[in-house]
């Protein structure tokens, strides 16, 4: 196990390499952004990723605790995140909150209000957050000069659709140890996708989110966090994640 100190610069290091690549600066272009392989101009040749950039709007750092968008309200655009990590929830009728997703940089989000042109939940930044916003109407008109980039977009949201079927079988069937071990695994890999450690990260959320998300206690997820701890799957400081164990947490989660 690496001494604390050790852990926290590789992690700096990460940090580093991440906010000197795209960060929040609304400078940064979708030619020229890291991320970009991530999100919509994976879709499109390098001569057509110029049009893309005409429509996208780069707002300014967004504060952690600060709604992007709020449930029941028009929508508008969808969003990248480019840089800090987001939640979405719902309020239920009694004011009850429910945490939907977890979002992070090169990664689209916002889509729930296609269908009806209002957003079924809020999105809050879990840190200090900066976002690429695409307007719908303007993402459509060019969809339909770039094939490629209409095919990329429906789907992402037939990933949106498996995501949350995936949650609901999650809730529905899995233990608590399933649940934990699964969101693990779905940080590792996507942070793997943006050429990061698929092994040591953090979390950018916090035990409580965790809690809602997975439809369980604080007390639970601490509990298996320890266990998992002891048990020597994972080393856990905090938000610092490291798996010493890829095969075990893989076989806790149900994947073969």
């Amino acid at each position: 196990m690496q001494p604390k100190e050790q852990r926290m610069n590789v992690v700096a290091s990460d940090l580093v390499s991440n906010t000197q690549t795209c960060h929040h600066d609304i400078k940064v272009s979708c030619s020229n952004c890291r991320l970009g392989s991530l999100c919509l101009p994976i879709a499109v040749s390098a001569q057509d990723i110029d049009q893309i950039d005409s429509i996208v709007l780069r707002s300014r750092p967004i504060d952690k605790g600060q709604n992007l968008f709020s449930q029941g309200e028009k929508f508008k655009s969808v969003f990248a995140v480019r840089s800090g990590a987001f939640k979405t929830y719902s309020l239920s009728s009694s004011g009850k909150e429910q945490i939907n997703g977890f979002y992070l940089p090169g990664e689209i989000f916002g889509m729930d209000g296609i269908s009806d042109f209002s957003h079924a939940s809020s999105a809050v930044a879990l840190d200090r957050s900066a976002v690429c916003e695409i307007p719908y109407d303007s993402l459509g008109q060019l969809s339909s000069k770039l094939p490629s980039l209409q095919r990329h977009f429906m789907q992402l949201m037939s990933q949106e659709i498996a995501n949350d079927q995936k949650l609901i079988s999650l809730l529905g069937k899995n233990s608590a140890d399933e649940r934990i071990a699964s969101l693990i695994l779905s940080l590792s890999a996507r942070n793997a996708r943006r050429k990061f450690s698929a092994t040591e990260f953090n979390l950018p959320m916090s035990r409580t989110d965790i809690a809602n998300y997975l439809g369980l206690t604080i007390e639970t997820v601490s509990r298996i966090f320890s266990k998992f701890s002891k048990a020597g799957v994972m080393d856990i400081q905090n938000k610092e994640i490291k798996i010493l164990d890829m095969s075990r947490i893989r076989n806790i989660a149900g994947i073969e």
